[in-house]
C-alpha cells in the first residue's frame, strides 16, 4: 500500500500562497529564491527546507495555479438553470476575457508553453494534464447522452480548441471585441452542427 504525503504544515501553506500571488505578478521562468523569500517575508533556506529544492516549489505553485484555474472555470461555466456544452463555453469565455483574470491566465500559458519545451523536470506533464482538466469540465456540462459519444467528443474538443486558441490571441493582443465576436461566430457553428447531428439521429 503506497503512502500518502504528509499534510503540508500551516506554514508552507502559507508560504505557498505567498510565493502563488508573487508567481502571478512576476511569473515563473525566471523565479529565483532570493528575490521571492526577501518579497513573502522568508528565506531561501527555508523555502528549500519546506519544498526540498527550487523544482519542488515550483511543482508545488503548478499545482496551485492547476486547482485554481480548473475550480475557476467550472464554476464559471455552471449557471442556476439547465446548461449545455454551447452556453456553457459562452460563459467560460466570457470569464476567460475578463482583464482581471490575465494574470491567472498568463501564468497558465507561460506553464504550458514551458511544459511543451522543458518536459523533463517539474513542467513535465503540466500541458497534457490541462488538455484533460479542460476537456473534464466540458464534458460536464454536456448531457450523458452527448458526453459518452464520439461525437460529443469530438464536439468538446473543437470548443477546448476554439477557447484555448482564443485565450492565446487575447493574451497577445488584448483585443477582446474582436475574439469575443469569433467564438460566438463558432459556437454558432457548433451549435447548427449539434442541431442537425440530432435531427439526423432522429433526436
Amino acid at each position: 500500500m503506497s503512502q500518502q504525503a504528509p499534510a503540508p504544515s500551516a506554514r508552507q501553506t502559507e508560504l505557498l500562497e505567498a510565493a502563488y500571488r508573487y508567481a502571478l505578478a512576476h511569473g515563473l521562468t525566471d523565479l529565483s529564491l532570493r528575490p521571492l523569500a526577501e518579497a513573502i517575508g522568508s528565506s531561501p533556506r527555508v523555502l528549500l527546507f519546506l519544498f526540498e529544492s527550487k523544482d519542488g516549489l515550483l511543482r508545488a505553485l503548478l499545482a496551485r495555479a492547476r486547482a485554481d484555474e480548473l475550480a475557476l472555470l467550472d464554476r464559471a461555466g455552471r449557471p442556476e438553470g439547465p446548461t449545455g456544452l454551447g452556453p456553457a463555453v459562452e460563459r467560460v469565455w466570457t470569464w476567460l476575457a475578463a482583464e482581471e483574470h490575465r494574470p491567472l491566465l498568463r501564468l497558465w500559458a507561460e506553464a504550458y508553453t514551458r511544459s511543451l519545451v522543458q518536459p523533463e523536470g517539474p513542467w513535465a506533464g503540466f500541458a497534457r494534464a490541462t488538455v484533460e482538466d479542460w476537456l473534464g469540465v466540458l464534458a460536464g456540462f454536456q448531457p450523458p447522452s452527448e458526453r459518452d459519444s464520439a461525437a460529443g467528443a469530438t464536439r468538446r474538443t473543437l470548443a477546448l480548441a476554439v477557447l484555448r486558441g482564443a485565450l492565446l490571441d487575447l493574451l497577445a493582443t488584448d483585443d477582446e471585441r474582436r475574439l469575443t465576436g469569433a467564438v460566438a461566430h463558432q459556437l454558432a457553428l457548433l451549435h447548427d452542427d449539434h442541431a442537425a447531428g440530432g435531427r439526423g439521429d432522429g433526436e
